[in-house]
């Protein structure tokens, strides 16, 4: 573009110049060797013109006549290259398609086309090769080679770290991610991989100063450099804990500054300041937390913050919470438990039973089985709480690369992995009674089957019974009653109060005789007693359980 306006300008130059000439008109004479020559200046002017021109042309032929050799060795030289330069992009793409064949015959050629020393991409090829071909020792050579180079420093080192990994050799790729964060910092795997390594190895102090390399160095987003330094904030105060919780304290404290969602570094927190007697400062944390995730951990460590406190004390402190953050399964679930432990037994049910209602899971059946066991200590009831915590979806907890942990971990026993745990609900292979993917808390609620009561034995016809003997079977009947609600339990036993007995009319004579004793008496319908009628018959007296 700058060479054709160069052009332009040149002619336009030209153009002016000339019609600059033809508006002054003028006569040129030379002698030369005695000879007069007289033409005009328009005339000379482009005679002048002429030669300057055919001399750039005259050396210009010269020129590409001398030069003509080297400009067919570079013709040449260039097409060579140009076909090395294909036959390398073909078994790139061949490498990264798992085309074996295709990758080797490629790499061959672009060796015969190209030199290895002016393409470096060539090692990166046959080491691709290699490894489709299973020849992992000669790939091996290949990224060391490429490890010395360093032009290809990154990318051997790279090559080696992944080889190191998929032989279990965790050492050695460790070795290599250090080296590779040392002469280029500013690469995230080295970074990460490096970070992860001295996690595993708890040495959090060296990985802090390692994250705060890389987040000046721009390796890392903000918002993920601030999360992985409050995971490594919160593992060094976990570990400080009980020799020093003022430091523990401090590091998780910084650890919420950078990430307020992080459960683990609230409950470090807490727990410190509890050690400290600040239970104020400690109780705010958590219930600012509480307010932005209602988490279990949470609810256990507010509700026995202090291990003096009563049942009812306990209560007390699970009501506020569920006041904190109200219609949450997590807090109905703290309040009933709460209320088991200070035998409020009718409160535990009702916000169980709405816990249940708003999010079925396994503990909140399991807390309504014992609910059960407490309340009426059916077998029956409980079994079927039971049953519904088997159909009902696990509980959720700390989970990375498919295994379970009762307290959160800074890193998975598994990866390796930084900040690997997740609180999310583990899989289940049992598969539950569901309505459109869900379970039914109503309907489980309301097939709870009733009490189960002692049954009465059949009862035999009785004679028919005198005017005085009617009252005294009466009361006898409501002691019998009264002594069944004794056997079902203390909580369901309910005060009847004693009906009056009708006066009876006097009885005289051989009906004064027959009529029974009012203390010692016994209905004739009571199974303790046979009729002498009907010795023969004989009644079994028998419970469910």
């Amino acid at each position: 573009m700058i060479r054709i306006l160069f052009f332009v300008l040149l002619v336009l130059c030209l153009a002016l110049g000339f019609a600059w000439l033809a508006d002054r008109p003028g006569e040129l004479s030379l002698i030369w060797q005695g000879q007069l020559i007289e033409m005009s200046l328009m005339r000379a002017a482009s005679i002048l013109i002429s030669l300057f021109a055919a001399v750039l042309i005259v050396v210009w032929l010269l020129r590409t006549i001398w030069l003509s050799p080297h400009t067919v060795t570079r013709y040449f030289r260039s097409r060579k290259r140009d076909r090395g330069y294909q036959a390398l992009s073909t078994g790139l793409i061949a490498a990264g398609a798992g085309d074996a064949n295709l990758a080797r015959k490629m790499a061959a050629r672009t060796r015969n086309l190209i030199s290895s020393d002016q393409e470096p991409l060539i090692h990166l090829l046959e080491a691709q090769t290699a490894l489709i071909e299973g020849k992992y020792d000669d790939a091996r050579k290949k990224f060391e080679a490429m490890a010395d180079d360093p032009e290809t420093r990154e990318l051997g080192l790279r090559g080696l770290y992944l080889e190191a990994k998929r032989l279990g050799a965790n050492e050695a790729a460790r070795q290599y991610a250090e080296r590779a964060s040392e002469k280029a910092p500013h690469l995230p795997w080295a970074t990460l991989a490096t970070l992860d390594h001295r996690s595993q190895a708890r040495q959090w102090d060296e990985a802090i100063r390692l994250l705060d390399q890389s987040r000046a160095a721009h390796v890392l987003e903000k918002n993920e450099a601030d999360r992985k330094k409050a995971v490594l904030l919160t593992a060094r105060a976990m570990e400080r804990l009980d020799a020093d919780p003022k430091s523990a304290r401090d590091d998780a404290q910084a650890a919420l500054k950078l990430d307020d969602r992080l459960v683990p570094a609230a409950l470090v927190a807490a727990k410190a300041l509890f050690r400290e007697e600040n239970l104020r400062k400690g109780a705010s944390i958590l219930e600012r937390m509480w307010k932005l995730d209602p988490h279990p951990d949470i609810a256990r460590l507010y509700v026995r913050a202090r291990g003096g406190d009563s049942a009812l004390d306990r209560l007390k402190r699970a009501k506020k919470l569920e006041s904190l953050r109200s219609n949450n399964a997590v807090a109905l679930a703290t309040v009933a438990a709460a209320a088991l432990d200070a035998r409020e037994l009718a409160l535990a049910r009702t916000k169980a039973e709405a816990a249940a209602r708003l999010e079925p899971r396994e503990s909140i059946f399991l807390l309504l089985a014992d609910i059960e066991e407490a309340d009426t200590g059916d077998e029956g009831r409980i079994r079927h709480w039971m049953a519904q915590a088997l159909k009902s979806p696990r509980d959720p907890a700390w989970t990375a690369d498919g295994v379970t942990s009762p307290v959160w971990l800074p890193v998975s026993p598994v990866s390796g992995r930084l900040d690997a745990f997740e609180w999310k609900a583990p899989p289940s292979q049992i598969a539950a009674a569901t309505e459109d993917g869900h379970l039914n808390p109503d309907q489980a609620i309301r097939s709870l089957p009733p009490v189960a009561t002692v049954p009465r034995p059949v009862e035999e016809p009785a004679p028919e019974r005198t005017a005085e003997a009617a009252p005294t079977a009466e009361r006898d009947q409501t002691e019998r009653e009264r002594a069944e609600r004794e056997r079902a339990g203390p909580e369901k036993a309910i005060s009847v109060p004693d009906r009056k007995e009708p006066a009876a009319s006097p009885a005289t004579g051989k009906d004064a005789e027959e009529a029974p004793d009012p203390f010692f008496g016994r209905p004739p319908d009571d199974p303790g007693v046979r009729e002498p009628a009907a010795a023969e018959r004989t009644t079994t007296n028998f419970r469910l359980f």
